[in-house]
C-alpha cells in the first residue's frame, strides 16, 4: 500500500544520560532512508528536525535531580505532537527519528489524538520508571509510565487529558533491563510485557502474534516505537544503553514485517541510534532496513 511517509526528526539527547543520540536523525538520513522508502512506492516528505536547544545552553541539573531537563524536554515533545497530529490529520504516516526514547512521548500522544492507539514498544528497557523509582532521573527512562498516566503531571498531561494511551492497549517486547521499580510497576500495571526469555522459549513469531492479538483488537491503529537497543549489540552497537542478550537481525526484521502484515500500523518511531558508538553507521542502516519492513517490504 502506497502512503504518504512524512518524517520529522527529534534530535534529542536531554533525556538520555549519555550523549550522541541527537545525532541519530543524520545518521538514519544518511542511510538513505529516503530514497529506498520512494523505491518502495511511497511518498516521502521530510519536515526536517525539530528546533532543540544543546544541553550545553541549559543550566545543568542538580546531581540528584529525578526529572532532568524536565522544561526543555516537555517543550520539545509538546512541538512533536502538534507536529505529528498535523501528520495524522492530513492522513500521512509519521515516521520519527531519534534522539533518545523520551521523545516517544511526544510522537505517540499526538499519533494517539483523536482516537485509540495501540503502542507495540520494541526495547532492551521497559521505560516505566517515575521520580519515585528512578536512579538517574534520565526522563528517557519514563515515557511509557507517562504515557499511561504515572509520573510526574508535566508529562503525564503533556496534551491535556491523561492517560494517553490505556494500559491494556501497550505491549513491551524484548525487554531484558528493568530497575526493581519499574518492575514492580509493570507487575500491578495491566501492560502485556514480553521478556527475551518469552521470545526464546515460544519463539518471536508467537510473542508478536499474541502482541498484536492484545492490542490490536479494541484500537484504531498501531503505533510501532522501535528502540534499537533492544537489538543484541553486536548487530547494533550503535546505541546509548546497549544492553546484551537482545534481539536477533532476523528476529526484528520479522516484528516489523507482521505489524505490516497487519494493515493496522499508523505511525512509528526509531530511537537510540548514536553514531558516535557506532560501526560504519551499521546501526542507522538497520533503522532504515527496518523501516522498510514495517512499511511494506517483503523478501519475496
Amino acid at each position: 500500500m502506497t502512503r504518504e511517509v512524512v518524517v520529522i526528526g527529534a534530535p534529542v539527547d536531554m533525556g538520555a544520560g549519555r550523549r550522541g543520540v541527537d545525532l541519530g536523525p543524520g545518521a538514519i538520513r544518511y542511510a538513505g532512508l529516503r530514497e529506498r522508502l520512494v523505491r518502495l512506492g511511497h511518498q516521502v516528505r521530510d519536515l526536517g528536525n525539530l528546533v532543540v536547544p544543546l544541553v550545553e545552553q541549559i543550566a545543568p541539573p542538580a546531581r540528584d535531580e529525578k526529572l532532568r531537563y524536565l522544561e526543555p524536554l516537555v517543550a520539545i515533545n509538546r512541538a512533536l505532537a502538534e507536529s505529528v497530529a498535523g501528520v495524522v490529520a492530513a492522513g500521512g504516516f509519521p515516521l520519527m527519528l531519534g534522539g533518545d526514547h523520551s521523545m516517544a512521548l511526544g510522537s505517540i500522544a499526538g499519533s494517539a489524538r483523536g482516537r485509540r492507539l495501540g503502542v507495540v514498544w520494541i526495547d532492551a528497557h521497559g521505560d516505566f520508571n517515575t521520580p519515585a523509582t528512578t536512579h538517574s532521573g534520565n526522563i528517557h527512562g519514563m515515557p511509557l509510565a507517562a504515557l499511561t498516566g504515572r509520573g510526574h503531571v508535566a508529562l503525564t498531561r503533556i496534551t491535556g487529558a491523561a492517560p494517553i494511551v490505556r494500559d491494556a492497549d501497550i505491549a513491551l517486547v524484548g525487554i531484558r533491563d528493568l530497575d526493581p521499580g519499574e518492575r514492580a510497576a509493570l507487575h500491578e500495571s495491566g501492560v502485556h510485557v514480553f521478556t527475551m526469555h518469552d521470545i526464546d522459549r515460544r519463539g518471536m513469531t508467537a510473542v508478536i502474534d499474541e502482541a498484536i492479538a492484545r492490542v490490536a483488537a479494541a484500537t484504531d491503529g498501531l503505533h510501532l516505537s522501535l528502540d534499537l537497543d533492544a537489538l543484541d549489540p553486536v548487530a547494533a552497537p550503535g546505541v546509548g544503553t546497549p544492553v546484551p542478550g537482545g534481539l536477533s537481525y532476523r528476529e526484528t526484521h520479522l516484528a516489523c514485517e507482521m505489524l505490516a502484515e497487519t494493515g493496522q500500523l499508523v505511525s512509528m518511531d526509531l530511537v537510540e541510534v548514536n553514531p558516535i558508538l557506532d560501526r560504519e553507521n551499521m546501526t542507522a542502516e538497520l533503522a532504515v532496513v527496518f523501516a522498510l519492513s514495517a512499511l511494506g517490504q517483503k523478501i519475496y
